[in-house]
Parts: C-alpha cells; structure tokens; sequence
C-alpha cells in the first residue's frame, strides 16, 4: 500500500521512520527563515526524509503553486501526523483509502495546534493518543482509535511529545496493515457539543505573573519549556525558567510575590501567591542555560530582588 505522509515536527519523525518501507512522498511546511541572517535551516521532517531517501515536497499552503502538484501523487492512503495546515477536501478526495491524522488528546477535547502544552498547563491527569479519519474540518474526523495516557506531576510537553511520537511509532504499522485488509473503519463521530480548542503558544504567553499560585506556576513552565519557555525579568534581563518544584508553603514569610526569599541546594526559592516555586533551572538572557544553584552563586545579591 502507497502512502503520502504529511509532518512538519519532531513528533511527526518516529512514525514517518515506522511506515518508511510504504512512504511514496513526504510532504511538509516550507521552513521560514531565522536568525540575523535569515537562514532557511531544513526541519526535522525535511532531514528524516532526506536520510531515509524519500521524496520530500515542502510547500506554505495549499494556495500556492507547489501544492497543486500535490493532485498528482497517487496514493492508497494518506498519513498526518503533526502537520499544522489543515488539509483541504480536494486533496482528502484523491487516495483510494482516505486519510488518516494522529492527534496527541483525547478528542475532542484540545483539538487544535498545541494540545500537549495546554493538557499540561491545565492541570490535566490524563491525555490520549487519538487517531482519526480525517474530513476537511480541523480535528474533527470521527475517531477510530484512541489510548488514554497518564500524566504524572513531573511531566513537561518535551517529556510527552516524546513519549506519544513513539507510542504514535508502535501503532501505526499495524494500524496501516489492519486498513489494507479491511479500509478504514467508519469509527465513533465526534460530540462536538463537547469540543475543545487550543489556541496556538504565542511567546508573550510566557510571561509569569508571579501573582498566580505555586502549581499554575509550575504548570505554564513545564507547558513552555520547549517554546517560548517561561520567563520573568531580573534586573530589566529576560530570565528563562526551564525547571522547578513547588516549595514550602508557609516559607515565604509574606514576601511580595516574585521576590527571590532564598538559595538553598536544590536551587533558588521565589515567593508566589501562595508560598514558595524552587526553581532549579534558568537562563539569563544571553547567557547559557544552567543549574539555578550555579547561577545564584554567580549572581551576587540575587537574595530580595523581586522577579517582574
């Protein structure tokens, strides 16, 4: 069986790896310049594709020139995994077997571009791997496969996009033999009385208000680690937070939130709404990142400057 696989992310590439030996073409978002230089940098996808000796076809959206050559693939089935265009219905139409969209959520709750990091900066106990047939409407397919997945309180959305892209690995071969046999089953529509939607992470969504309390602290930075990652100001510098735990609820003393109460060997205490966050990992802006221990004892006077 043919497929045409479309990814644009890391989390697209162990599945793309699983189903190599059917993948006729990859198709992927066209990489945007970066840097001083605007260097256009091949993604993760772009590099799979190119090891694994696959065509590879990148284009912006499905209005531009490149993606009208896209009606003369032929395919049995089309894979997506983490693609972040919404495919329209003329190119839904063309495989023989239809299309197919893994989604890391439990559909459909968080449909939309970023459903791991808002699972987790909710405060979810549980998310799931969902697997849909897809229509022209964006995770909106009816489902017809989904594992529930646990989450644990020292997740963050790297730790779970790794662990879902390679689960993501494990079932698709099979997943893809099964639709060989017996097509595509009709599967369970969708309550979308009951549907949610994330909205993209947007870098000022990093900004912590150290007003908030302990968890929901805690939670926006394992949500951002990856991007744009949380961060507060010191000393008019941008300070990445990557890492930390909830401290001792009574051992902020009343400190203004946002005020750094200590130092200690698990890392650098900062008053919150309700108590103390141990932070144990950060940046200074232009600065590598490190242990909050080594960098509180480079930074002097760091003890009662107040976070902004």
């Amino acid at each position: 069986m043919k497929i045409v696989y479309f990814g644009s992310s890391a989390f697209s590439v162990p599945s793309m790896y699983a189903l190599r030996d059917r993948v006729t073409h990859v198709v992927t978002k066209k990489a945007k310049p970066k840097g001083r230089g605007y260097i256009t940098e091949a993604g993760e996808v772009k590099r799979a594709a190119i090891d694994l000796q696959l065509p590879v076809i990148e284009i912006e959206s499905f209005k531009d020139e490149t993606s009208r050559g896209l009606k003369e693939l032929a395919s049995d089935l089309v894979v997506v995994v983490s693609f972040g265009l919404i495919i329209p219905k003329w190119f839904l139409d063309i495989p023989v077997r239809g299309a197919i969209n893994v989604h890391p959520s439990a559909l459909p709750k968080y449909r939309g571009p970023s459903p791991m990091q808002w699972a987790i900066w909710n405060g979810e106990t549980e998310t799931a791997l969902s697997i849909i047939r897809m229509n022209e409407r964006m995770d909106a397919g009816n489902v017809i496969f989904q594992e529930t997945v646990s989450l644990d309180n020292e997740e963050d959305s790297l730790t779970l996009s790794e662990r879902l892209a390679l689960r993501s690995a494990e079932i698709l071969p099979g997943f893809v033999r099964e639709i060989e046999e017996k097509g595509i089953g009709d599967g369970v529509a969708q309550d979308d009385s009951k549907a949610t939607y994330t909205p993209i992470i947007k870098k000022e969504m990093g900004l912590i208000d150290w007003h908030c309390s302990s968890i929901e602290i805690l939670r926006q930075i394992r949500a951002l680690v990856d991007w744009p990652t949380a961060y507060t100001v010191l000393d008019g510098k941008l300070l990445k937070l990557y890492k930390g735990n909830i401290g001792d609820v009574q051992a902020g003393g009343g400190a203004e939130p946002g005020t750094v109460v200590g130092v200690t060997k698990t890392g650098i205490d900062i008053a919150t709404l309700d108590g103390l966050l141990t932070v144990s990992e950060v940046q200074l802006e232009n600065k590598k990142k490190m242990s909050a221990v080594e960098f509180a004892r480079g930074y002097r006077g760091l003890v009662g400057r107040r976070l902004q």
